[in-house]
Order: structure tokens, then C-alpha cells, then sequence
């Protein structure tokens, strides 16, 4: 049953492939001998370097057939370059990996950085076509209205009069990913019932209109883009690759509402929710997530166990997470409790972690988020710690430097600590000023202080040992004497405010 599930979607791709192969392309081939001719003279055309054997290729393939064909009848191309057969043209325009797209504006290339469905490639092909602004009639305002996902139109009585020039730099700052436009016409003006100046977004999910209500004629452009991030995602939306940093940068928790997608109730689930989803509105993002599919991202928010529908509150500036206790039905009323409970601070986030090693025979301290705060926050000693995950190759090139690094300092090992921590397995707890982004990451903190220190050097041994011997607050040579002890309450010491003074 398991095998079937997964080849049906690889047996469709194919079959539209096979299709698609039958038919007439409205997707460009490129070749060394076309590729000038073809691209440089277009104002805007978008190229996709692929490899025939790429399966991250093969499943754009339709959707990129699907726009092109769209895409057609508003004049924008769309090409390929198959980086097998043209290896020396895609080496020429810096391919490194598959597939690469990038839109040419006459023969200059910028990276495409937009969705890979076919709808949301139209989107972003047609908002490059645009000026960053678009001027909007009456005759073609109900249309542009329509026009995308996300549309904000300023209504003003002249192009000048604000705040049209901060409109305009908002667009320029955000063309990619909202639709913009403004009108001076007064029957347009009338038509939406409004009197200039006014800003209104127009959207295609939810309430369809909202209109701005603060100072409009003050408005800068900080809080016009607030006002299109506030009202840019749906109460109840579904999340994926293709939207998630539409999330990400809204600042905002994510709420996610884990749902098996074949389940019947499925559709009743999220109505279900969605009242919830509006009573946090603007405290707290609201989606649901095809538990199915992304069934590691579940265990990496901590829901251990296969029981769907499951819920979790994620903090993804402080990468904290809060999920809904499994062993209990996901309510209305309990999702709202634990919401309330994570905005007020009263809830704190489940931490992952492995078991504490029962023995630490080797050279490199083994970290786990239980033991963080204890071994990695002692005042007494230097720590040069490494963040690794086990799939990550630079990691892997780098442990048997690092466990060298480990042995030169091993006759220390009371001032300090070489350790390292699998960041995928443990959490960092909440009292740490950082969060992992990357693999691997060092970082170093001196005895007795509280700041990290970022190693960005060279990952050899002779540069992480210079690092260590410069950044060091404590003597790092064995034949100098050294009481840790006494040098932990020294410290300790050196922190305390005397009595009858203030902390600044």
C-alpha cells in the first residue's frame, strides 16, 4: 500500500511528461548558437538550466510547460538550456545546480526567486513585466483588482500627492511580491466609494477588500508594508515550500494544524478552526500542514507520535516550539488555551534533546540540549563549540579537526571545553542569544562572560588553534598553575553588584 502511494505520483509525473513531450512545446530550446539571438533582444524572458536526470527538474517540468503556454498570450517568453548537452553555456552563466532560473531583462540575468507552480510562475513573470507601479483607469480598474493574489491600489487625485511617492517606494521594494498600482481617475475613485487620497488591498482569499484606516496622507513606508504583510496570508492557509517565507517574514508564531489530507474531515477540521485563526489575527499566523508529507517537519516541531490532527505553536524568530499534547483531543477551546498561554509566557517550549552520555571518555565534550545550560554556560571555563548536523558533508570534513582540536587541548580540559552538539536531535533552551542557522557553526565563550563569539575563519587546525589561543580568558599552557575552583568564584565575584548600587 505504502510502495503504491508513493509511485502514483511519480507514474503521473511521467505520463504528463510523456504528454507534454508529444505536444507542441511553448517552452524555448537554448543552444550556444540561438542563445543571444533568442534572449538578449526580449525586455523580459525567463531561462530555466536544467539536467534531464534532476527529479527537482522533472517535477517543474509541467508547470513550467503550463506557464509558458499562459505566459504566451501576454507576450513573456519562456526557455531552457538542458546543462547535459550545453554544459559550456550553462558553465558560462554560473550553474552550480539544477534547476537554475533566471529572468533576462535584454541579455542581463538576475535570479528568479519566485514560486515553481505554474500559477504562482505567471504571477511573478507578469508582475516583472509591470512597472513597479501600475497606472490604473476606470476602464481597466475592475480588472486589475483581479489581477493577483495580493493587489494594493492607491487612489490619488494626482501622481504626487501622498503618499504617492512612499507608495511608490514601497512597490519598488516589494514589486516581487505584490501587485501595485494607483489611479487618478475620479470615476475609478468612485467606483470603489472611496475620496483621495485612499489605499486599498485587494485580495483573493478571505475578506476581499480592506482598506487603509490609519492617516493615510502620512503614511510612510514602514507601515504601508506592515499593512500588506498584516493582510498579505489567509486566516486558515495551507503551508508549503512555495509560501512558508511569506510566513517567515512576517515576524509572527506559526500555528500549525498537522492534518492528514485523506482524512474526510479534513475540509471540517479547518473550518473548524479558522474562528481561532481570526481571534489571533495579527498575534498569530494560522495554517495547516499535509502531516503526510511533511512528517519530519512534525517530529522536528516535537510531535513525537503519528496521531493527526496534532497541533504546535512554533516562535520561528527564537526557533522555540510549543506543540499541543498528543495524548489529548485537539479542541477549539484547548488550541486557544495554548495560544493564550504562549503569547502571555505562562507555557514554556518543549525542548528536544538526547540523553545525557552516561561517560565523556572523549577528547570532545558531547553536548545535549539537557545538559546546555550546565556545561555550556560554566562561568569557569572557555567553551569552543561546534552546532553540527550528521548529513551535513562540510561536518563531516570538518570532525576529524575537530576532534584534533580536542586532543590539543585535552591536558585543559578543567579551563576548556572542546564540545560539540547534534542541532538536529537538540534544542537550544530559551536562555541562549542565538539560534542555528547553518552547519556547522562554531561558536566560542570566554570564561566568566556570556556573549558567543562567531568562528566565520578558515576550518583548519592551525586556524581554529590561533582562534582559541587568542579569544582564551584562561591560561591555556597545563604547566601553568591553575584552581578552577577558585577561579569560578572569582568570577562569580566579579559579576556581583555591590550592595546600595543599581544595575544599569
Amino acid at each position: 500500500m505504502r510502495l503504491s502511494h508513493l509511485l502514483f505520483p511519480a507514474t503521473l509525473l511521467a505520463a504528463a511528461t510523456f504528454v507534454a513531450a508529444d505536444e507542441a512545446s511553448d517552452v524555448l530550446d537554448l543552444t550556444p548558437d540561438n542563445f543571444e539571438s533568442t534572449v538578449n533582444p526580449e525586455p523580459l524572458i525567463l531561462v530555466e538550466f536544467f539536467a534531464p536526470w534532476c527529479g527537482h527538474c522533472k517535477a517543474l517540468a509541467p508547470h513550467y510547460e503550463e506557464a509558458a503556454t499562459t505566459l504566451k498570450e501576454k507576450n513573456i517568453k519562456l526557455a531552457k538550456v538542458d546543462c547535459v548537452d550545453q554544459a559550456d553555456l550553462c558553465q558560462q552563466h554560473g550553474v552550480a545546480g539544477y534547476p537554475t532560473l533566471k529572468v533576462f531583462r535584454n541579455g542581463t540575468p538576475t535570479d528568479y526567486t519566485g514560486p515553481r507552480k505554474a500559477d504562482g510562475i505567471v504571477s511573478y513573470m507578469v508582475k516583472q513585466s509591470l512597472p513597479a507601479v501600475t497606472e490604473v483607469t476606470a476602464a481597466n480598474h475592475e480588472e486589475f483588482k483581479k489581477a493577483d493574489r495580493i493587489v494594493l491600489l492607491a487612489y490619488l487625485s494626482s501622481p504626487t500627492e501622498a503618499p504617492g511617492p512612499e507608495f511608490t517606494e514601497t512597490a519598488n521594494k516589494h514589486r516581487d511580491d505584490y501587485l501595485f498600482g494607483f489611479t487618478t481617475d475620479p470615476k475609478a475613485a468612485e467606483e470603489a466609494g472611496v475620496k483621495t487620497p485612499a489605499v486599498v488591498l485587494y485580495r483573493s482569499f478571505d475578506e476581499p477588500r480592506i482598506d487603509y484606516t490609519s492617516h493615510v496622507e502620512s503614511a510612510t513606508v514602514s507601515e504601508l508594508e506592515t499593512f500588506v504583510k498584516d493582510h498579505s496570508v489567509p486566516l486558515m492557509d495551507e503551508v508549503s515550500a512555495d509560501n512558508f517565507q511569506a510566513y517567515s517574514q512576517s515576524g509572527l508564531p506559526l500555528a500549525y494544524l498537522f492534518l492528514d489530507p485523506t482524512d474526510e474531515k479534513k475540509d471540517e477540521y479547518i473550518k473548524t478552526f479558522t474562528p481561532v485563526a481570526a481571534k489571533f489575527k495579527g498575534k498569530v499566523n494560522f495554517v495547516w500542514i499535509d502531516a503526510i508529507k511533511f512528517g519530519d517537519h512534525a517530529k522536528g516541531l516535537n510531535l513525537l507520535d503519528s496521531k493527526w490532527p496534532s497541533f504546535v505553536v512554533q516562535d520561528l524568530q527564537q526557533q522555540l516550539k510549543y506543540p499541543f499534547d498528543q495524548t489529548k483531543d485537539v479542541t477549539v477551546e484547548a488550541v486557544s488555551e495554548l495560544v493564550t498561554g504562549v503569547l502571555d509566557g505562562k507555557i514554556e517550549p518543549t525542548l528536544k534533546s538526547e540523553q545525557i552520555p552516561a561517560t565523556q571518555d572523549e577528547s570532545v565534550y558531547v553536548v545535549v540540549g539537557k545538559n546546555f545550560d550546565e556545561a555550556v554556560l560554566d562561568d569557569s571555563k572557555d567553551v569552543f563549540i561546534e552546532f553540527y548536523a550528521p548529513w551535513c558533508g562540510h561536518c563531516k570534513r570538518l570532525k576529524p579537526t575537530w576532534d584534533s582540536l580536542g586532543d590539543k587541548y585535552a591536558e585543559v580540559k578543567d579551563r576548556i571545553m572542546i564540545a560539540k552538539m547534534d542541532a538536529t536531535e537538540n534544542d537550544l533552551p530559551p536562555s541562549v542569544p542565538f539560534r542555528v542557522s547553518g552547519f556547522p557553526t562554531l561558536k566560542f565563550k570566554r570564561a566568566g562572560e556570556k556573549e558567543f563569539i562567531d568562528f566565520d575563519g578558515e576550518r583548519s587546525l592551525e586556524s581554529l588553534i590561533e582562534f582559541v589561543e587568542e579569544k582564551a580568558k584562561n591560561p591555556l599552557d597545563p604547566k601553568t598553575p591553575w584552581n578552577s575552583a577558585k577561579q569560578a568564584a572569582a568570577t562569580q565575584e566579579a559579576f556581583e553588584v555591590p550592595e546600595g548600587h543599581d544595575e544599569l
